[in-house]
């Protein structure tokens, strides 16, 4: 077994773990035989040595061997969780993006959990709107396969991490913890967006999910830190396909489109969020469908179902102005309310 103390003292000293030392650490970190000091100093050790793609791809593996195991039979299943932690009080892009997805025909396992540093994660949101998050492994497997969309409650699904919770909120900034989200999903997507805080981290975030196995994802960061694709400034975005890697920026006016301050995403709380979400999916236009409209089709053109951004932003267009996407919303809160067979 690794020795949590000496590794502990090599990270002090700016040295990086091992794929199997930060592996098994994370392993003893969800059995809960770690205290609370020692794991806030290894958050802040690996914070200031900067996290590498081997020791995010342990914490990764290991939390994904603690996971509740989910089934499905959906070959090209897609995630639209980000990181958060960007601080930017928008309201919940990837929520909208994973509904307007699934309307285009897209099966989506959206994995996410309630806010941690800002007013509404996607599960605030998704109770607001009315779905029962409390639906275990078996319905929600059930829910992808027969609706097109399931939410994975994070907590449900990885009851381990509950040891590491007081350190990450007494410390309160960004750590490893938040890169972990969109690299365990429990239902192993294979195609993901993934939006990160910090555009440093798209082609660390690129060779992890490599090394997990996904087949095609872009990774995107604004570069004003939105973990978003953004339309107030550049992107930065890693693709990752077929085991290699290109980095590009996206900017909106090459798809003719607007670009916006960054207070026109602006959301609140969960009943504003979700109000804007109804509105969104309702046909409203402007901004925020149009972000809508653009991280939807990355999200479809990472499973093939759109060759280019203006070919997928068409898609999703028509999945919400036909209806679909609220359709998928509308199915999604009958069924985990069991108000559908």
């Amino acid at each position: 077994m690794t020795d949590l103390k000496s590794c502990l003292a090599n990270v002090i000293q700016g040295k990086s773990l091992t794929q199997t030392e930060a592996q098994e650490i994370m392993t003893q970190i969800m059995s809960g035989q770690v205290t609370h000091a020692q794991l806030a100093a290894l958050i802040t050790g690996l914070k200031i040595k900067g996290e590498t793609v081997d020791e995010i791809t342990g914490f990764a593996l290991a939390m994904r061997e603690k996971a509740t195991p989910v089934m499905t039979n959906q070959r090209f299943l897609v995630d639209t969780c980000g990181t958060g932690g960007d601080g930017s009080s928008t309201f919940n892009i990837s929520t909208a993006t994973a509904l307007v997805v699934a309307g285009a025909g897209l099966p989506v396992a959206k994995h996410g959990n309630r806010s941690v540093s800002s007013k509404c994660g996607s599960a605030d949101v998704l109770e607001e709107l009315g779905v029962n998050l409390a639906i275990d492994a078996v319905e929600a497997a059930k829910c992808v396969d027969e609706i097109g969309i399931g939410f994975l409650f994070a907590p449900l699904f990885h009851p381990a991490m509950k040891h590491a919770a007081a350190p990450r909120k007494e410390l309160g900034f960004r750590s490893i913890f938040n890169l972990l989200g969109p690299l365990t999903n429990p239902l192993g997507a294979k195609y993901q967006v993934v939006g990160v805080y910090d555009a440093n981290l798209t082609e660390v975030m690129a060779k992890v999910l490599h090394k997990l196995g996904i087949a095609k994802a872009f990774v995107v960061s604004g570069i004003d830190g939105l973990d978003e694709v953004s339309i107030t400034v550049p992107t930065k975005i890693t693709r990752l396909e077929q085991g290699q890697f290109s980095t590009f920026f996206f900017e909106p006016d090459l798809v003719n489109m607007k670009t916006c301050k960054i207070d026109a995403l602006k959301g609140d709380t969960p009943k504003e969020n979700a109000k804007i979400i109804l509105e969104i999916l309702g046909g409203e236009k402007g901004p925020r469908r149009d972000i809508v409209l653009i991280n939807s089709a990355f999200s479809l053109m990472s499973c093939g179902k759109a060759t280019d951004i203006v070919g997928g932003m068409e898609i999703a267009a028509e999945a919400i102005d036909s209806g679909k996407a609220l359709k998928k919303l509308d199915l999604l809160i009958k069924f985990s309310r069991k108000e559908v067979a």
